[in-house]
């Protein structure tokens, strides 16, 4: 799985109608009739503006998670990495996204996929690897494309 990534431009106030009481998975509220609160995804989903990146999804190796293939991901290179965080990481040059499992008794680090098509990475001393950034969201399109 490689990540495209893109620079989070957040000059821009785009404020969206927002459903404050919540989204009934049942019956509809006539009370959703009348949004009176907005959101701006820029304000609310981005904190550190400098650090703070976009990437898309290529490939399927997260797919067990529900992050598939086209999935935008709100990525913060300001964050310390802990154990179980979904992870962009670079290892020997290229981008991966995997989750982070620390080894608990012998310091080893793995990197996680949810496919169970991949196996997990184990993280040696002579890997060139870093932690490129910690994701704090997942976008995605839910609407099917017709066939």
């Amino acid at each position: 799985m490689t990540i495209q990534l893109f620079g989070a431009d957040i000059r821009t106030e785009l404020e969206l109608p927002y459903a404050d009481n919540g989204i009934i998975a049942g019956f509809p509220s006539p009370a959703q009739d009348y949004m009176s609160e907005t959101i701006d995804l820029n304000r609310d989903l981005i904190k550190h503006p400098a650090s703070t990146f976009y990437g898309r999804v290529v490939g399927d190796s997260m797919s067990g998670e529900g992050i598939t293939e086209g999935d935008i991901l709100v990525i913060d290179k300001s964050i310390e990495p802990r154990n179980g965080d979904l992870a962009v990481c670079c290892l020997d040059g290229e981008f991966t996204l995997k989750r982070l499992r620390f080894g608990k008794s012998n310091n080893k680090l793995w990197l996680m996929p949810s496919n169970p098509r991949y196996s997990p990475i184990e993280v040696s001393g002579s890997d060139n690897f870093s932690v490129w950034g910690i994701v704090l969201y997942t976008i995605k399109a839910n609407r099917r494309r017709r066939l």
